[in-house]
């Protein structure tokens, strides 16, 4: 079974992650998959918009960290692929909407946040869950969510990694629309319809304008990141996360 579904159908091209089996969790391949078709997406005449979620009845669990040892071996070329897909959506000169269907945590909430739209179905919930195990957010995360949430919010987001429902993540200004579960595929299809028989040009110098506004910082905030992780990557601190993440119990945090 692929890990990424592809679909282009009337100008929309549909990336659906499925790994629904572990909440559709990025796993390596999964996510040089993803950022190959975005960036491939570019350079494609027939793709006008791209629609990004996730199979079952999560969006994305984030990076899949299961197994005994994954701290032994969770590097930061993870973070690279993190970095590449965002790279890739932020810098993909034609629409990218992100439709959440469930949950969005770790770089799955970095990646949905890093689309131009955002629909979410009501049971859907974003959270970067990195200080659970150790880590800093990282997908371009410290910017994305500071310029739609504002610092104070955004702080509580990151360091208090609690999950927000979708009705607060508009209430926010996280999220462009939330509608029932039920009408998410359809509200999808109507806005990827509208999108692909739009003016191509003017929807490219605006999605650039409003980046260029909102996430001038997002390079550097990349850099800050890989930066930060790199360091927190090799604590005992997160080798402790990531064992009691697979052990399904309560991490015990020393600073070292």
């Amino acid at each position: 079974m692929a890990e990424l579904g592809t679909r282009l159908q009337d100008g929309a091209l549909r990336l659906t992650l499925n790994r629904p089996t572990v909440r559709n969790a990025l796993s390596d391949s999964l996510a040089d998959e993803l950022a190959a078709a975005l960036e491939q997406a570019g350079a494609d005449d027939a793709v006008r918009v791209v629609v990004l979620t996730g199979a079952g009845t999560a969006f994305c669990a984030g990076a899949d960290i299961s197994g005994e040892h994954t701290h032994e071996h969770f590097d930061a070329a993870a973070l690279d692929r993190a970095a590449r897909i965002v790279r890739a959506i932020t810098t993909l000169d034609k629409p990218v909407v992100a439709a959440v269907n469930g949950v969005a945590a770790g770089v799955g909430c970095s990646a949905a946040l890093a689309a131009d739209l955002v629909l979410a179905a009501e049971s859907a919930s974003f959270l970067l869950a990195f200080t659970r195990i150790g880590l800093m957010p990282d997908g371009g995360s410290t910017a994305t969510v500071a310029a739609s949430l504002g610092r104070a919010r955004a702080m509580r987001m990151a360091l208090l990694a609690e999950p927000l429902t979708a009705a607060e993540a508009y209430a926010a200004g996280l999220v462009a629309e939330v509608v029932p579960d039920a009408d998410l595929a359809p509200r999808v299809d109507r806005v990827a319809r509208r999108l692909a028989e739009g003016p191509p040009l003017a929807l490219a110098a605006t999605k650039k304008a409003v980046n260029a506004a909102t996430l001038a910082g997002l390079e550097t905030a990349l850099e800050r990141e890989r930066t930060g992780q790199a360091v927190l990557l090799r604590t005992a601190d997160a080798a402790e996360g990531m064992r009691a993440f697979s052990e399904r119990r309560r991490p015990v945090f020393r600073g070292e």
